[in-house]
């Protein structure tokens, strides 16, 4: 999905499009590296917080801790 996006948000994110790497004094692809080592806010919810191996069974849907647009607080703007 990354790689074929043509989301400006994504792209600005993904260090595809933009310089907010250069205020930040960070390499272009730093959000890429991040996701890409660590993995994305529902993977280490679900490995973490949620029934993963690791776990310790906090579901997140249907409560605050899911995405905005599931009813829960989660939310991130975009990045400019």
């Amino acid at each position: 999905m990354l790689a074929t996006s043509t989301d400006p948000n994504v792209l600005r994110m993904m260090g595809a499009e933009g310089n907010l790497n250069e205020g930040l004094g960070l390499e272009p692809d730093w959000a890429y590296n991040i996701i890409k080592q660590v993995g994305n806010y529902g993977e280490l919810y679900e490995a973490y917080m949620g029934g993963g191996e690791l776990g310790i069974g906090i579901d997140r849907a249907g409560t605050l801790n899911a995405l905005w647009t599931d009813g829960g607080l989660m939310y991130s703007p975009p990045m400019r």
